[in-house]
C-alpha cells in the first residue's frame, strides 16, 4: 500500500514538472532574433523591454547582460518587494522606468557593447523577452594626410608620391580608403592599427607609394571622416636654373641681332660716304665750265 502511494505521488510530481517546463518554454521569447540598437560613444541610449500585456501587473524586472552563453551579469531593474543591489559602475549611469519597462543608460562606453536581455515577472508567470543587442560607435577624427613627391622629370609620368593618412578616436576598427587614385598604381608600404587600452578606440595609419600617371586631387577617408583634398603628380614648373639659362640665351641672341644690325648700318653708311667722295670732283669740274 505504501509503495502504491509513493508511485502515485511520483507520477503526479512528474506530470506537474512537465507542465511547468512546457509553460516556461511557451512564455519565453529568448530564442527570437535580438533587437538591434546603436549608440555613439559618450551618448545616452534606452533599452526597451517590449512586452504584450501579461494580464497582471509586473512585480519584477531584471535587465541583464549576457557575457557568455551561460554567464550573465545584472545591470538594473526593480522588485516591488525589495530593493535590488546594482553594481557601482551602473548605479549612476542607468535608470529604470517602471511604467514602460525601459532602462536609460548614460555615458555609453565601448565596454557596454553586447547582448542584453529582459526578464519580466508577474504574479502568474515570468517571461524572458527577445534579447537586445547594443552596438557602440565612435566617430573618427578628420584624417591628416602628408605627401612627399619626387621631382625628377618635367611631367607627371615617371614621378612617384609617398602619401600618409592617419585618423584617431574611432570605433569599431576600420581602414583607410583613398579617393581620386588609380588603385592599380598604389603600393602599400605601411599599414598599422592599434587600440587605446583605456578608451578602446582605434588609431588607423597607412602609408602608400603612388606611381603618377597624370595630375590628380587625392583625399583619404576613414569611415565617414574625409581629409581635405590635395593635388599630386603635377607638372613641375621650370627651375631657377632653367629660367636663368633661358634668359642668358635670349640675351645672347638679342646681342647677336643687335651687333648684326649695327654692322649692317655701318656698312651702308660707309658705302654712301665713298660714293660721295668719288662724285665730288666731277661735279665741281662740270660747274666750272
Amino acid at each position: 500500500m505504501g509503495l502504491m502511494l509513493l508511485f502515485s505521488y511520483a507520477l503526479r510530481y512528474s506530470l506537474t514538472l512537465v507542465m511547468t517546463l512546457v509553460l516556461v518554454t511557451a512564455s519565453t521569447d529568448g530564442s527570437s532574433p535580438p533587437t538591434n540598437i546603436t549608440a555613439v560613444l559618450g551618448d545616452t541610449t534606452t533599452f526597451r523591454c517590449h512586452i504584450q500585456k501579461l494580464g497582471s501587473p509586473v512585480i519584477r524586472l531584471y535587465i541583464q547582460k549576457v557575457i557568455k552563453d551561460s554567464q550573465e551579469i545584472f545591470i538594473n531593474g526593480f522588485d516591488s518587494s525589495r530593493k535590488l543591489d546594482v553594481a557601482p559602475e551602473y548605479q549612476k549611469r542607468t535608470k529604470v522606468n517602471r511604467t514602460d519597462l525601459s532602462m536609460e543608460m548614460t555615458n555609453v562606453s565601448i565596454s557596454d557593447e553586447g547582448l542584453y536581455k529582459c526578464i519580466v515577472f508577474s504574479d502568474t508567470m515570468d517571461k524572458e523577452m527577445p534579447k537586445i543587442h547594443l552596438k557602440v560607435t565612435a566617430n573618427y577624427r578628420v584624417p591628416t594626410m602628408d605627401r612627399k613627391c619626387s621631382k625628377h622629370g618635367d611631367g607627371a609620368a615617371g614621378k612617384s608620391c609617398q602619401l600618409s593618412c592617419s585618423s584617431v578616436g574611432g570605433y569599431p576598427q576600420s581602414a583607410v580608403k583613398w579617393e581620386g587614385l588609380n588603385l592599380s598604381l598604389i603600393n602599400v608600404i605601411h599599414n598599422e592599427s592599434y587600440e587605446d587600452l583605456y578608451s578602446k578606440t582605434w588609431t588607423i595609419n597607412q602609408t602608400i607609394m603612388y606611381n603618377c600617371d597624370q595630375p590628380t586631387n587625392v583625399s583619404c577617408a576613414v569611415e565617414g571622416a574625409v581629409s581635405p583634398a590635395v593635388s599630386i603628380c603635377e607638372k613641375e614648373p621650370f627651375s631657377i636654373e632653367v629660367i636663368t639659362a633661358i634668359v642668358v640665351v635670349l640675351v645672347i641672341v638679342l646681342l647677336i641681332i643687335l651687333v648684326l644690325v649695327l654692322m649692317k648700318f655701318c656698312r651702308g653708311r660707309s658705302s654712301r660716304d665713298q660714293n660721295e667722295e668719288a662724285g665730288f670732283p666731277l661735279n665741281l669740274r662740270l660747274s666750272n665750265r
